[in-house]
């Protein structure tokens, strides 16, 4: 479990578990969920666009990432930010089926950005995801205050000179990196439950901002760690049990809260 070739994954899943607690602690506040679910579905495909240009997998993810992220602000300004997100989904499902119909060797790597790979991450892309996990914790702990204020209170935000659509495209741009470190390890399909699971668990448990989202990380962290020692043991798709944890740590959450 801890052999050589497993050390990428741990690796790449303690960063992205840190990752995903703290862009879902935005997530679950603003009520971004649907956004959460949609930009893996339409990111995914951007690694078999990667393929037929000869570039890094990786690349492509973040390239299809940021895609989204441009259709979602764009259409957001004409459009209901539910409507946006969907026409910018069926857009890069489109442009991906097209790829991946292209890249005919591609099953197989579509499957595991699917499902999600233990062995999906290589020592050539932690450099990089190392890069963009230090620059996605960075700009949250910088801008914390202006994401925070925006998604309790709009007008209160604006109020005090925080420009709301700005506030948008960096949340989004965040919520579009993190989803492409993601689907290497936890796969397309399931990557919004770590980071809609655990923040929502945490917010069921206490109110204060700065303790929720530390306590986000903490929960995404046991929840990946848990989910990979697992799928090591079963050879099941580590999605599976990253789903599974995170549903039964919110399920805890709600039910240690109507308790308490």
């Amino acid at each position: 479990m801890f052999s050589g070739f497993m050390l990428n994954s741990w690796a790449a899943a303690t960063m992205l578990a840190i990752v995903a607690g703290m862009v879902g602690f935005f997530v679950v506040i603003r009520g971004a969920s649907f956004a959460a679910h949609a930009l893996p579905l339409g990111t995914f495909p951007g690694a078999a666009a990667a393929g037929l240009a000869g570039v890094n997998p990786f690349w492509g993810l973040v390239g299809f990432a940021l895609l989204g992220v441009a259709g979602i602000s764009r259409l957001g300004r004409r459009q209901r930010a539910d409507v946006a997100t969907a026409l910018t989904l069926i857009t890069l499902l489109g442009v991906g089926t097209l790829c991946l119909s292209l890249s005919g060797q591609y099953a197989a790597s579509a499957y595991a950005l699917l499902f999600g790979q233990l062995l999906g991450v290589s020592r050539a892309a932690l450099l990089p995801v190392g890069g963009i996990c230090a620059g996605i914790c960075a700009l949250v702990l910088i801008f914390f205050r202006p994401l925070l204020l925006s998604a309790i209170s709009p007008e209160l935000a604006v109020a005090r000179g925080v420009h709301a659509g700005r506030v948008e495209l960096l949340f989004l741009a965040l919520l579009g990196l993190a989803t492409a470190m993601a689907l290497p390890v936890v796969g397309a399909l399931l990557v919004f439950s770590l980071l809609v699971g655990p923040p929502a668990c945490a917010r069921a448990l206490t109110t204060r901002p700065g303790v929720a989202m530390a306590l986000s990380v903490v929960i995404a962290l046991v929840v990946i760690w848990a989910a990979i020692a697992l799928s090591y043991e079963s050879d099941w798709p580590i999605g599976f049990f990253v789903g599974a944890l995170a549903a039964g740590a919110y399920g805890l959450g709600r039910a240690a809260a109507m308790m308490r």
